[in-house]
């Protein structure tokens, strides 16, 4: 028995699949809380998993607070022993989108196979069509639309989503389990992007906007039928109680405030720009 593991063998037609890790790239929860809005609202069910046991360390040396992410996670109540898990890597799945949800946390050991699990469901399924949703600490204010960094495998893709307002990265240095799956996605010809969130360095909670500025584009691409009010008000709100606790941090404020002249500057930088933002912002003239 492999570590994939398939519960049910639904009849799809060419479905999509959109993957998020906990670890690196979840700053904000952009990641994994991605993964999880769109399972509540396209009430996706699960229908496979990845047993874990090959592929986490669970016992590092070191001190409590190094070590503790390495843990699997257990609840005690009133000394009753109330929940003990191990990682989990799980697939879910809404027939009606043809969206095929993958969460789970990016491992320790073994890429290699860990990757081939995914694509091992990929292609029993006729998986097409990858997304990676991600997150990186950067200058983007909290009070300014959240770049989103993309990576493709070829220029075809580069050329599809240039109309989905996002930025081609440059990057050099350590790479994410995602980019192994990319690597891996040219080999076995599935389409993959790596659409990442630019989140505030100075906010370390959950980040509501950055999940609806990557949902928003998934819609467009994936053309899903879903209301994002809710998000967006939780959007609002997030910035809303930001800017409160600010009130009391002027050094702070001045230095966002540089970070909001310079995105301003950057987005704007032409009339053609200005003209396009308003474009996506719903707006056809001033």
């Amino acid at each position: 028995m492999g570590s994939l593991i398939i519960h049910k063998r639904p009849n799809l037609e060419a479905p999509r699949m959109i993957i998020g890790f906990s670890g690196w790239m979840d700053g904000g929860d952009v990641s994994t809380g991605t993964i999880e809005y769109l399972k509540d609202k396209l009430k996706a069910n699960k229908f496979a998993e990845i047993d874990p046991g090959e592929f986490y360390i669970f016992n590092l040396p070191g001190g409590m607070e190094q070590v503790a992410q390495f843990r699997p996670y257990t609840k005690i109540k009133d000394g009753l022993l109330i929940d003990f898990e191990y990682p989990r890597n799980e697939f879910f799945l809404d027939q009606k989108s043809r969206v095929i949800l993958f969460s789970g946390k990016e491992p320790n050991l073994r890429w290699d196979e860990y990757a081939n699990c995914i694509f091992q469901l990929a292609e029993e399924f006729d998986v097409r069509k990858i997304y990676f949703i991600g997150s990186f600490a950067g200058a983007t204010p909290h009070s300014r639309e959240p770049r989103i960094i993309c990576s493709v495998l070829d220029e075809e893709q580069k050329a599809n989503l240039k109309e989905q307002d996002v930025r081609f990265t440059n990057y050099e240095g350590p790479a994410s389990i995602a980019t192994l799956l990319n690597k891996f996605s040219r080999e076995k010809g599935i389409e993959m992007a790596n659409l990442v969130a630019e989140i505030p360095a100075y906010i370390q909670v959950r980040n509501p906007r950055a999940i609806e500025a990557v949902i928003k584009r998934l819609v467009r691409i994936l053309d899903l039928d879903i209301d994002l009010n809710d998000l967006h008000r939780a959007s609002l709100e997030f910035e809303k109680n930001i800017d409160k606790s600010l009130l009391k941090q002027p050094v702070l404020t001045e230095q966002i405030k540089r970070l909001e002249d310079n995105y301003d500057s950057e987005t704007f930088g032409t009339d053609e720009d200005f003209e396009k933002w308003l474009r996506q912002q719903g707006i056809d003239k001033l």
